[in-house]
């Protein structure tokens, strides 16, 4: 029997890692050892920690660390056999092969047309300039620092909440009413949440409008935890994005700067913050979050079908899973400005992932060009 008193000694000689939450630093001083380390994906659970740890050890050229990121078992069985066909110095490289041998094949597949006007870039600029996006991030308040060209404010909770209460009742209820009808299902959020959760979106239009500004991102998870707000932003943000203007979630403003930026360049269509998982198993990268739009075409476009749900970290409040329409390129960017470069990525939307795990909204890509390149980007 184990005495608790007592110090005892491990000695391993080959390690796997199973990353089952996001930021949990084991990895890396695990790494340290000279052992073959096998990095493994919860998939939806530890995906957002192993892709950022995973690409600063390729950057390193870390040797002794392989990684998989399957969603089918015997792909990590494939990768447990590694360490009996390799060492530590070429670990990683056995595992990229066979990883790479697992992963399908690309398919050639036909696009749907999407017709997508823009503006000319000098218009698109003059309108990021005439922008201002507020940020809910604390109870600061005051101008902040522009965020490439377009204007930032830091708005406290304390603002956004006193506008939830003096918020139109009746108004909300009707809110809450077209939202119930218009969704395909809502499933164990009570009307009450859908009335408090269109409250806070006119909360939001009323904050919004106050400081002349066309785009709001909040930071939701401290605002609700910490009871600074009475509900989540999620069905307001969504309601925000099918108008042409922004709602993104956890106060992400360079996120939030993009969406505008590409908002206003494409007249209105939306783009929505996503959680990326990869699944070689499939050959796809799965965008992931709880808010996106029902108007991915435009205000004037179509409307996709999208279920009213709890929130999915801790089934409360209202959010929103999209059904969002397959067969187009989808483009996924990220505006760096400090190294004035933009991060892009292109794929054909060909799923929408019904788990129940992690966000709502899981839209399932087909990345053109090396998925394997994918592994390489997140930590920049």
């Amino acid at each position: 029997m184990l005495n608790a008193h007592e110090p005892y000694f491990f000695i391993f000689d080959i390690i796997i890692v199973y990353q089952m939450n996001c930021w949990n630093r084991v990895v890396q001083t695990i790494a340290t050892s000279g052992k073959p380390v096998l990095y493994a994906d919860l998939q939806f659970g530890g995906s957002g920690g192993l892709l950022v740890y995973t690409a600063a050890f390729l950057r390193s050229k870390t040797p002794n660390v392989g990684y998989v990121a399957s969603s089918e078992m015997d792909d990590l069985v494939d990768a447990v056999k590694c360490f009996a066909e390799s060492n530590s110095a070429e670990f990683a490289a056995v595992t990229r092969r066979i990883r790479m041998r697992n992963t399908p094949k690309v398919i050639d597949r036909s696009v749907l047309a999407d017709e997508l006007p823009t503006l000319a870039p000098q218009d698109c600029l003059a309108r990021m300039q005439e922008s201002k996006i507020l940020a809910v991030r604390d109870q600061n308040a005051g101008p902040a620092d522009p965020m490439f060209n377009i204007a930032m404010e830091n708005v406290p909770f304390a603002e956004v909440n006193a506008a939830w209460e003096r918020a139109d009742r009746e108004e909300a209820r009707a809110i809450a009413e077209r939202w119930q009808n218009t969704a395909d299902d809502v499933i164990d959020v009570p009307f009450e949440t859908l009335e408090t959760s269109a409250a806070f979106y006119l909360g939001m239009k009323e904050v919004l409008q106050k400081h002349g500004a066309n785009a709001i991102t909040i930071n939701c998870l401290g605002g609700f935890y910490g009871g600074h707000i009475h509900a989540y932003p999620c069905l307001g943000f969504h309601e925000l994005n099918n108008e042409g203007l922004v709602g993104a979630c956890e106060c992400d403003t360079r996120s939030t700067a993009t969406m505008l930026a590409f908002s206003h360049l494409t007249h209105g269509h939306p783009g929505y913050i996503s959680d990326p998982v990869i699944d070689t198993a499939k050959r796809q990268i799965i965008y992931a979050h709880c808010v996106a739009s029902s108007k991915v075409f435009g205000p004037d476009g179509t409307t996709n079908p999208f279920v009213i749900m709890t929130h999915s970290e801790d089934r409360q409040g209202a959010s929103v899973r999209y059904l969002l329409p397959t067969g187009y390129m989808t483009t996924t960017l990220e505006i760096l400005p400090a190294r004035r470069e933009i991060l892009l990525h292109q794929g054909i939307a060909v799923d929408n992932d019904a788990d129940d795990r992690a966000c709502r909204t899981k839209l399932c890509v087909e990345p053109l060009g090396d998925i394997e390149k994918l592994f390489t980007m997140w930590d920049e």
